[in-house]
């Protein structure tokens, strides 16, 4: 069986404009996905890249445009300055590692739901009661907002770490079991070709 593991910022714009894409070609191909959301501002530090707001001003621009285009074909909902954006992630980073280990839910409609929230809903998502209903709505205890504190904040150094190892060097970067990255929800069409057999 497949293996795909995401590795993802929850307030990634790109991240969220992915929608249930993933989940559609691994449910296609019988794979399986695990979840590991990081920080991006760290992961940029580590490999060379830029935070958004130190872009030159040509890659913003640009970066502006292709968003709300991106959005607008995938039929999204997105709001280019959302008002609590960019937020702490690691709330909600926690959060995703808890219900995961958890299990019991829709682990892919949690994810989706806290990417809403930031970039459709004007939520901030670093804030207790956004994620516990995201929680909530996706069929988790929301309590795993406070209980996966530890384990989480472990767990969210380590995806970090294994992003590095990876090759991963933005978000959201798709890894296979063997080796193959693909960088962004624009690549998903080569990772479904691939896991075809295709690519």
């Amino acid at each position: 069986m497949a293996h795909i593991d995401y590795y993802f910022s929850t307030i990634s714009p790109y991240a969220y404009l992915a929608g249930d894409r993933l989940e559609t070609i691994a449910a296609k191909h019988g794979a399986t996905i695990t979840y590991k959301p990081m920080d991006i501002m760290a992961l940029f530090a580590r490999t060379g890249g830029t935070p958004p707001k130190d872009r030159h001003p040509n890659r913003q621009a640009y970066r502006a445009q292709d968003l709300v285009r991106q959005a607008a074909k995938q039929g999204l909902d997105f709001n280019l300055q959302p008002a609590h954006w960019p937020t702490n992630m690691a709330p909600s980073s926690y959060a995703v590692i808890a219900a995961q280990k958890a299990g019991g839910g829709d682990l892919a409609g949690l994810v989706q739901s806290l990417m809403r929230a930031c970039w459709a809903e004007e939520k901030d998502i670093a804030q207790d009661d956004v994620i516990k209903a995201c929680l909530e709505g996706a069929g988790f205890d929301p309590g795993l907002a406070d209980s996966g504190l530890l384990v989480g904040a472990e767990t969210y150094a380590q995806n970090l770490e294994d992003a590095v190892a990876a090759g991963a060097f933005g978000a959201p970067f798709y890894v296979t079991e063997e080796g193959q990255g693909f960088w962004g929800q624009d690549r998903l069409e080569y990772l479904d070709l691939h896991l075809e057999g295709k690519l």
